[in-house]
């Protein structure tokens, strides 16, 4: 009984060191983290040795065990940091020579590749690289320079049919992994670190470099050309219909690049989307089921019988076989967990070993940890073992509570569908914000029907290509019905995502409901769940003002927040057919926050200041649109547009927004987009902010001349003691340029940002909204001193991340990358 409870120990203990090491914000050396896991071996040690009695406490244990699990997580991560990209390196033309180390992801605008480097030269001469690279290669036009700021377009070579396994040469521009990073927002770092890629570009394939050459083929990564060649033929069964195409491709290779969005959302509001790639529930029914075929396989044989037995021989097969689906289907995260958690079982009834439960759970968490440490920071994880956890602790309950007739299986397989969705629904509310209300009633159908039907006809598929007909068929079906009920008004709950404590005691709440407990132990958790689904998130006092400059790459997106009003100053850019910041990064966030926008004001037109508009008004169709857009604009068939013009003016909650341009003739020219661009200021009479959005130097100099004037004739009209009364009423009401805070207009092109201007607007701090070494050298040098010059602290995207400021604190400002710094993510140099 000690051992098995120091064993419960160990386990616990091993979770925890690693989750303590990947909370470090930056990394220590790796000799210091394997001196600490020299002095945890010592007392292991001793413990190991025959004939010693030296014995140690439980608490003794979860000490040494935990440093240990430290010490070793630390090395991993020392190491693998060791390799990456060295920042001189970055935006050069690198000569890589290497083999495609995965099948290839088509885009919009070409193709998307894992490339394993051989060699890497420089100017002729050999460079050190990361040995993985995720490289693009792009059709069409692209600029010519990479941060140099001359955005010339030049014609690209059309991406080659690239399979896994071929050698190839080619021309890249490199640069360090590096994600927007928002609160509440995916970790594109922290996914980048645990595939193992330290380094992402794009080939080089213009007229002036020299052409890709394919060196021949190799029989390295035959899987990887396997899933490809299948995938290939995925799409050439089923060319006319792309929807079932992408599904089918995302079940039997793993390929979820090929589900539209438009179907992704679907199965997120009816609770599906883990039935639609390889999840965990995939690979245990593919277990389960070809167990049960080895095993009946094996029992036809009684010379194999007398040499294993054909449990042992069904556990073997259906754990092999499903290690080869996991593989198979791209290996990926929830797939690798799956796999893990089914050896560790196998290898525990292998030994005959009784473990509680509890135990196994530990184990097999442990295991996973001990796998992949930063897996601990995947929404996935947490949902997979809470509702294995969930199964353990009410399985044999379920099991006594029902025959074992057909109605009594499908009522205990109802039951625990309803148990797991009682359970992670504050979880869900925890990692995502919202949930959805038809997920048991989806999930009712949809997971005998995914996973007993359409995955074994499309695995079938790859031997009898009929079979992908028939899967076909049932998809559509399925997603008729997935269609009905994501239509549904109230489909989905969205709550402000909660503090970690709310979570935790709503995921409680959780689980006290769900277990088969007495009545009054299972009411303690109504309670529990009350901060979860009343939550709501904290707003600026009446009369200040919030600012949240979003991470969004290369546009403008800015979050103005009041006491109860809401606006959203552009929508950041489009990136492809499929993704826009919109639907990666301002739905969420807004979600997340609990915003219900007022007025959502786009600039003027460019695709890096509207791109998300579309998400953004689907998700907030009540807020009004505000904008210099031409009428025949595709937005506004979304929502009635009115025009920015200077002179609007109104005020929420004690603040004051005043439109300063554009003015009513500009829009009777025919003026560049940038010049048309909405300027917005806001005051509180404390406080200011000047959101200028692309404005040029020409109209810079327009609205300092306009300032002047306003000026002068308040000065001429009381000369006297109300000159000042008057001045101060300007400053409140907008009609002069002065602000705390400015928005870098253009952010931070040379064509803006002029001395005069500077000097007008007098800010004590400017944001910067770019993308990282983005194409047009944003922001520019020379705009930069002009800012140093004038002691005006510059904040950027790619150093902060997200960017917040308010108006009751304006000498700080709260940037996302340092409150979330881990030792994964880029410090931009």
């Amino acid at each position: 009984m000690q051992a098995r409870h120091h064993g419960t120990v160990v386990l616990l203990a091993w979770v925890l060191g690693t989750a303590v090491q990947t909370l470090q914000p930056s990394l220590w050396g790796v000799k210091t983290y394997m001196l600490f896991m020299a002095l945890e071996l010592i007392p292991i040690a001793l413990v190991a040795i025959k004939n010693v009695t030296f014995k140690l406490p439980a608490a003794a244990w979860l000490l040494v065990t935990g440093m240990l699990a430290f010490g070793l997580t630390g090395v991993r991560a020392g190491v693998f940091a060791q390799h990456a990209l060295t920042p001189a390196l970055e935006g050069r033309n690198l000569l890589v020579t290497g083999i495609v180390a995965a099948m290839p992801q088509r885009l919009e605008a070409g193709l998307r590749f894992r490339l394993a480097v051989q060699t890497a030269a420089l100017d002729g001469q050999p460079v050190a690289v990361p040995d993985q690279l995720e490289l693009a290669w792009y059709s069409g036009v692209l600029p010519k320079g990479d941060s140099s700021g001359d955005v010339r377009g030049e014609l690209q070579r059309l991406p080659a049919d690239l399979h896994a396994g071929e050698r190839w040469q080619m021309t890249v521009r490199l640069k360090a992994p590096h994600g927007v990073l928002n609160p509440h927002g995916f970790d594109v770092e922290l996914f980048q670190w645990e595939n193992g890629v330290q380094a992402t570009g794009y080939v080089r394939a213009g007229s002036q470099d020299p052409p890709p050459v394919r060196l021949g083929a190799t029989w390295q990564h035959p899987v990887e050309w396997a899933r490809g060649l299948v995938r290939e033929r995925i799409m050439a069964h089923v060319p006319d219909n792309p929807q079932v195409a992408g599904l089918l491709a995302a079940l039997v290779v793993g390929d979820q690049q090929a589900i539209e969005r438009a179907d992704w959302d679907v199965f997120r509001a009816t609770g599906v989307a883990h039935l639609m790639s390889i999840s965990g529930l995939h690979v245990t029914m593919f277990a389960w089921a070809t167990a049960l075929l080895v095993g009946w396989l094996w029992r036809r044989s009684g010379w194999l019988c007398t040499r294993v037995s054909a449990p042992s021989a069904a556990l073997l097969g259906g754990t092999g076989l499903a290690l080869a689906y996991a593989l198979f289907s791209g290996w990926g995260v929830p797939a690798q967990r799956t796999v893990l958690m089914l050896a560790c079982v196998g290898v525990l009834r292998l030994l005959g070993a009784r473990w509680p439960w509890p135990q196994v759970w530990l184990l097999a968490c442990a295991v996973v940890v001990l796998a992949d440490p930063w897996a601990l920071w995947q929404a996935g994880f947490w949902l997979s073992f809470v509702a294995v956890g969930v199964l353990f602790a009410t399985n044999y309950e379920a099991i006594s509570a029902y025959t074992v007739s057909a109605r009594g299986r499908f009522v205990a397989l109802m039951r625990e569908q309803w148990v797991i969705t009682l359970a992670l629904t504050p979880l869900s509310l925890l990692l995502f914000g919202q949930v959805s209300l038809v997920g048991l009633l989806a999930n009712a159908l949809a997971i005998p029907w995914v996973t007993l039907g359409v995955t074994p006809l499309a695995l079938l598929g790859t031997l009898w290509p009929f079979c992908w007909t028939l899967a076909g068929w049932a998809i559509d079906l399925l997603m008729v019905f997935l269609s009905w009920l994501a239509s549904w008004p109230g489909a989905t709950l969205a709550t402000a995502q909660t503090p970690l404590w709310a979570g935790a005691a709503g995921l409680l709440g959780g689980v006290l409901l769900a277990w088969r407990l007495p009545l009054a132990w299972r009411l303690l958790g109504v309670p529990l769940l009350l901060p979860v689904l009343l939550w709501r998130a904290p707003v600026p006092p009446q009369g200040q003002f919030e600012l949240l400059a979003a991470d969004i790459g290369q546009g403008n997106a800015l979050l103005v927040r009041t006491a109860h009003h809401a606006l959203l100053y552009d929508a950041g850019p489009r990136f492809s057919r499929d993704s826009d910041a919109g639907h990666r990064v301002l739905v969420p966030l807004l979600r997340a926050l609990g915003v219900r926008l007022d007025m959502l004001v786009l600039s003027h037109r460019d695709t890096d200041h509207t791109g998300g508009a579309s998400a953004v008004l689907a998700m907030q169709p009540q807020a009004t649109v505000l904008s210099s857009i031409a009428p025949d604009h595709a937005l506004q068939s979304m929502a009635q547009v009115q025009r920015c013009q200077a002179g609007q003016r109104w005020v929420w909650d004690g603040v004051v927004f005043e439109v300063l341009h554009p003015q009513a003739p500009d829009y009777t020219g025919r003026a560049k987009p940038n010049a048309m661009s909405c300027t917005l200021r806001i005051a509180n009479g404390t406080q200011s902010a000047l959101l200028a959005g692309d404005i040029e130097q020409a109209q810079e100099t327009r609205l300092v001349a306009q300032s002047q004037v306003l000026v002068a004739a308040t000065a001429q009209a009381d000369a006297h003691q109300a000159t000042t009364t008057s001045l101060s009423a300007g400053v409140m009401s907008g009609h002069l340029l002065h602000a705390d805070v400015l928005l870098v207009p253009h952010h931070g092109s040379k064509t803006s940002s002029s001395a005069a201007f500077l000097d007008a607007v007098q800010p004590r701090l400017a944001l910067v909204q770019a993308g990282y070494r983005n194409r047009f050298g944003h922001p520019a040098s020379p705009v930069l001193v002009r800012y140093q010059e004038r002691h005006i602290a510059v904040v950027d995207s790619p150093r902060c991340g997200a960017a917040t400021w308010q108006s009751w604190r304006p000498d700080s400002v709260q940037c996302e990358r340092q409150v979330r710094q881990r030792y994964w993510h880029h410090q931009a140099p």
